[in-house]
């Protein structure tokens, strides 16, 4: 047993380390906290100042006794957890858990593994910061009692299985309100005037008319202005100007670039980066500083003098503007600067390509453009034409990077010719094109992280999971609306004429974008009416302050709880007693035929429609849509949902009959569903077009081929081309001809599929029905029957005991037990009717 014992969080982290210290130092991981509080209760005792009940989970018991029987035996134990409040929560939990002796304990932090920043670490040791202990504490108490109070509410006044929280709740706002802008707004249209002109050198450009006309009328009245008239430079003005570097990386401003120039979610980037820390190649990834160290900025300067030159150099220091910026960390940037690239994961590579040049380019020269405006005069009339250019006169920063921007509209400056004042240029021609104004943009996880952060709502840590939450409650989708088409004008003045033109656009796409679903808009709106110092954005940024003030030990954590206890307890008590229950309901109007009100609202099984009011012994119920959304839905629409499912009638003996479903539209044939192919409405299906989707579902799923005795049929899915075998679905990559698949070709599929189950099989206790498999994004899952646990990637698959996942399996499975409880009781109390 070596003399030191070093704990950090992960695996990787510890691997890392490890080579950095000599045989005296054994490093292990502690897989993230290894105590929370319980699942099944609230572990709060809010009479006795609040204290956490913690409580070491089933799966980290053997960890946790290992971790024990090496501490005891090491003459110093090393707690080296992140440098933030989680991490010094579980370095805290460690010393509590493990029984550590105060005198062979310390605390070491560093936000780099490179070998001289562990070493410092080593030769630098601290005591465990309780200030931020108790700030963490602050946010995992307050955080539980939120949603464990908010939760019970809101399973009674809006409908069960649902969850509120202090951070997602207020996310949840923020895309809701957007969504009410956007649904309120009205487009105006409006023309805007565009010409060309050629210099007396021959060269063209472009020119606007700095207004723009409200009417067609208006625009081809000044477009008649213009015929036959002639042009010259009026002013000419060129001036100097230059673009500063941005900032190096904080936690959210690598998100945000990720997405915008990575197309990567806000949750991937985080886990690639966290991937990148570990392997020593970049600091820290959840901090809101940008502050760079004086040995970065050494390093920086002499990369940069060596690569690009002396005069490219610029060393500077940032300022931290993010609200309640917390934790002197470094910005996120390479641990070593002369590494341009690494040759590893594509998206590893692509993230520290990123983070690379952010980091050189912030400590390089200024570039130096020249912008020239011209101003043009017609003899015609007295409106004045402007062209604007930029020329690079020295590139500075912008040879290695420039920042992106979310839905920049701005129409990038080219180069103009060379021109002088009273210069004749000839009118090539003049379009003036309708344009309608824009609504606000739905937000992205980049742009939302962004708003966050501008309200002092969340810190680094959280932005990521918040997301991750709100889409996983259904709060929040991904939009898959790919946008309509909007007819739209140009008038052209060319040789004299005025002609027009009808043109088309998209426009209303919200692709990718996070888009409230009725769920979330009836929960958000129930929350706000009656919880509105929790929904508001300043009070929830003023907690976060606290938990600063906590962190700083200007602050006692128990005091803050019980000011916000004192006010929000009763008001819980009060919404759950009082406060009406929320459906979201819509009257929409009244059914043609039979007179009675349709309307539309949230149901337990989701959005409905409704024939019939509460008292009406005969209404009728029909599911919305999954692109129909309960505020915008019409009387039409809602009625067109009674009209299915449609019967068709009878082939090869079964009933055949069109519906809708969660997936969109489709044919049933006996047992069969048949999706109907992307633009087909069900109620235009007849019997022969069903017939000839039937006939293409038998022939796509007739076997192509055997294998071991059983059928080999193929298809096409939303991840491509596949055969399925024995209930197995298997991929068919692209190096496979699918049209003409051979046996060999199916035998090398399905055999290759096998290997790769049992490859991925961990555990197999057969006799138990139990199964643990590694599973996507570096976590495993536990499976037994219908009971899926899938593992947080701080546990390491292998070293699970049978008894250890019993408990686990146990612990997710009272909620059924108890509904098969009931259901038997209910059954037996009929039986002795």
């Amino acid at each position: 047993m070596a003399k030191n014992l070093v704990i950090v969080e992960s695996p990787a982290k510890a691997k890392t380390i490890e080579k950095f210290l000599g045989k005296d130092y054994q490093v292990e991981s502690s897989f993230g906290h290894i105590a929370d509080l319980p699942s099944k209760e609230i572990g709060v005792d809010v009479e006795n100042d609040f204290k956490p009940k913690y409580q070491v989970s089933a799966d980290k018991k053997a960890l946790v006794k290992k971790l024990k029987d090496l501490s005891k035996k090491a003459d110093m134990v090393w707690l080296a957890s992140d440098e933030d409040r989680e991490g010094e929560a579980i370095a805290w939990h460690l010393a509590e858990e493990l029984k550590l002796d105060a005198s062979k304990t310390k605390r070491i932090v560093f936000h780099e593994i490179t070998k001289t920043a562990i070493q410092k670490a080593i030769e630098n040791p601290r005591g465990i910061d309780y200030n931020l202990v108790n700030a963490q504490q602050a946010r995992r108490v307050l955080d539980r009692l939120v949603g464990y109070e908010l939760s019970p509410v809101l399973w009674k006044k809006v409908k069960g299985g649902l969850s509120a929280g202090r951070v997602q709740s207020v996310s949840v706002r923020l895309i809701v309100e957007r969504e009410r802008d956007i649904q309120n707004f009205k487009a105006e249209a409006s023309y805007s005037v565009v010409a060309e002109f050629t210099n007396e050198k021959g060269k063209a450009f472009k020119a606007k008319l700095p207004k723009n006309f409200s009417t067609q009328k208006e625009a081809e009245d000044f477009l008649n202005k213009n015929v036959g008239s002639s042009y010259k430079v009026a002013d000419l003005e060129t001036k100097p100007t230059k673009k500063s570097p941005a900032a190096p990386f904080t936690t959210s401003t690598l998100q945000q670039e990720a997405a915008r120039k990575l197309y990567l979610p806000v949750g991937i980037t985080m886990q690639i980066a966290q991937r990148l820390y570990e392997a020593g190649l970049i600091t820290y990834m959840r901090t809101d500083s940008v502050n760079l160290s004086n040995e970065a900025m050494s390093a920086a300067q002499a990369e940069i003098e060596s690569y690009y030159g002396k005069e490219f150099s610029k060393p500077r220091n940032y300022n931290t503007k993010a609200k309640g910026a917390q934790e002197a960390h470094e910005a996120i940037r390479p641990t070593d600067m002369s590494r341009h690239t690494i040759n590893i994961d594509r998206d590893q590579a692509r993230l520290y390509d990123l983070i690379w040049k952010r980091t050189i380019a912030s400590q390089m020269s200024d570039a130096q453009l020249e912008r020239t405006n011209v101003k043009i005069d017609a003899n015609n009339h007295n409106e004045q034409f402007v062209a604007t250019g930029e020329v690079i006169k020295f590139e500075g920063f912008l040879k290695v990077y420039l920042e992106g921007h979310d839905d920049d509209e701005e129409e990038q400056e080219g180069m103009l010719p060379a021109m002088q004042v009273n210069e004749k240029l000839i009118n090539n021609y003049i379009t003036a094109t309708e344009r309608f104004s824009r609504p606000p943009s739905r937000y992205t996880e980049a742009s939302l992280v962004k708003k966050l952060e501008e309200l002092g709502i969340g810190r680094p840590s959280t932005y990521a999971p918040t997301i991750s939450t709100i889409i996983n409650r259904n709060y929040v989708e991904k939009g898959t609306f790919e946008g309509q088409e909007r007819n739209y004008t140009q008038l052209i003045l060319e040789s004299g004429v005025v002609k027009s033109k009808a043109l088309i656009e998209n426009t209303g796409s919200d692709k990718g974008k996070l888009v409230p679903t009725d769920i979330g808009i009836i929960v958000n709106d129930f929350l706000v009416k009656n919880f509105d110092t929790i929904l508001d954005y300043n009070f929830t940024a003023k907690v976060e302050q606290d938990f600063d003030e906590i962190a700083g030990g200007n602050e006692d954590w128990t005091k803050m709880m019980k000011d916000f206890y004192s006010h929000f307890h009763p008001k819980v008590k009060d919404v759950e007693e009082n406060a009406d229950r929320e459906s979201g309901e819509r009257v929409l109007g009244m059914h043609p035929q039979l007179n009675k009100p349709v309307s539309v609202r949230l149901g337990k099984f989701g959005p409905m429609a409704q024939i019939g009011d509460a008292e009406d012994e005969e209404k009728q119920f029909a599911s919305l849509l999954p692109d129909q959304n309960i505020g915008t839905i019409t009387l039409e629409e809602a009625l067109t949902l009674f009209l299915l499912p449609k019967a068709l009638g009878q082939y090869e003996g079964e009933e055949v009959e069109v519906n809708n479903g969660r997936f969109g539209p489709y044919v049933r044939f006996g047992k069969t569903f048949i999706s109907l192919p992307k633009g087909e409405e069900p109620l235009d299906v007849s019997l022969n077009r069903a017939i000839e989707l039937i006939k293409e579902k038998q022939q796509a799923d007739a076997p192509i081929a055997t294998y071991e005795s059983l059928p080999v049929q193929k298809g096409v899915g939303r991840f491509g081309p596949f055969i399925k075998w024995n209930g197995m679905f298997i991929n068919v990559n692209k190096k496979y001809n699918f049209d003409n698949l051979s046996n060999a070709d199916v035998q090398e599929l399905i055999e290759d599929k096998l290997q790769k189950e049992k490859d991925k099989l961990v555990h197999n206790w057969e006799e138990e029905g139990i199964r643990v498999e590694k599973a996507r994004w570096g976590r495993s899952v536990i499976l037994k029957g219908k009971v899926k646990i899938e593992l947080g990637k701080d546990i390491d698959p292998t070293k699970l005991t049978l008894e250890a996942v019993k408990e686990m399996i146990e612990a997710k499975a009272p909620a059924k037990k108890t509904a098969a409880k009931k259901t038997t009781a209910k059954k037996t109390t009929t039986k002795k009717k």
